[in-house]
């Protein structure tokens, strides 16, 4: 009963979040310079935090958290369609890229958990970070945006961290893979980090396409049913769907929903008040409370492959940033 009413007033909370974000009258500068960067920050913290509960659940499969994530997430979705009367299926048009923005931003989230379980916290969040090379790759094939040398450069830096990331023993020797954890479980756990990178990219290029066309909320309501579906499907075929014995899984599974849309909510916000350029700087937070809460909840010290491999995804993103930066603000 205890958790229950934790996490009835915590959505409930986090509605009225919503709801204030949702007034017609949204100031289009920021009350007091640097906001945006915080809030940036913020979500950062939030995300992270989400990702170090996907962590420490045991014994529940990453599709099952997704699962419920999407529960949770709908919860409050679904009051503010609502209130904002902008229906639930959206505009004729725009429907099919809905649906594909739906299975490809839940097929990422699945993704990004199963890699969060399988591999260190660290590596995961780098390797998260190389969605915006594929996005530049995507919008250039499918938006005929502009492919640069810079592009290509911020490409081969994103594939070099990867490489000293992984390790792996073709390039590394047969001692590379001598790690305290199974080399093949890490392997797997980068390939879904990476998988999660392109489907995140796509999912962002179907964003672009759609333009403001689109309810923001109404976008999300397509991730989160889709995903829901998703997820059942899977788990009845895997054959892992059970519920948690556990009462402090249930309480991380809460959590996990609730963090993870708070990150959402405050990203939405930075980018509202707050230039793309700096927020996509400042959002390498992730990286720094990856690494600190990985040394700090599992004595996992990073090593200078990993540290290496950070520095080279996070030159490339942020290069990537300051170059849209640069070209937007001419």
């Amino acid at each position: 009963m205890l958790l229950e009413r934790l996490c009835i007033i915590i959505l409930w909370s986090q509605f009225t979040k919503c709801l204030s974000l949702m007034g017609k009258e949204a100031k289009k500068k920021a009350p007091c310079p640097g906001l945006g960067l915080f809030y940036t920050l913020l979500s950062a913290f939030l995300f992270s935090v989400a990702s170090l509960f996907v962590k420490k659940v045991q014994d529940v499969h990453a599709v099952e958290i997704s699962a419920f994530r999407c529960v949770f997430q709908m919860l409050v979705i679904i009051p503010c369609l609502i209130y904002r009367k902008t229906g639930f299926m959206g505009p004729k048009g725009q429907r099919i890229f809905l649906l594909l923005r739906g299975v490809l931003g839940s097929t990422s989230m699945i993704l990004l958990y199963y890699a969060f379980q399988a591999t260190s916290l660290a590596d995961a969040t780098v390797i998260t970070f190389s969605s915006p090379v594929f996005t530049s790759i995507f919008a250039c094939i499918f938006l005929k945006e502009k492919y640069s040398p810079w592009d290509g450069l911020f490409t081969v830096f994103t594939i070099t961290g990867v490489i000293l990331i992984v390790r792996p023993p073709f390039l590394f020797g047969a001692s590379a893979a001598g790690r305290g954890e199974s080399y093949s479980l890490h392997l797997k756990g980068t390939i879904a980090a990476v998988a999660h990178a392109v489907f995140a990219a796509l999912t962002l290029v179907i964003l672009r396409k759609m333009g403001k066309s689109v309810d923001y909320f109404l976008s999300i309501w397509y991730y989160v049913i889709l995903g829901l579906l998703e997820s059942i499907i899977v788990l009845f075929i895997i054959g892992e769907w059970s519920l948690p014995y556990c009462g402090l899984d249930r309480l991380f599974l809460i959590l996990i929903g609730l963090f993870g849309l708070g990150g959402q909510v405050f990203l939405t916000k930075a980018i509202q008040i707050e230039k793309a350029g700096p927020v996509a700087i400042m959002k390498t937070m992730d990286v720094v409370f990856a690494f600190i809460f990985q040394i700090i909840f599992f004595h996992d010290v990073p090593t200078w492959w990993t540290v290496g491999g950070a520095l080279c995804v996070i030159a490339s993103s942020t290069g990537a940033a300051v170059r849209k930066w640069c070209q937007g603000s001419k």
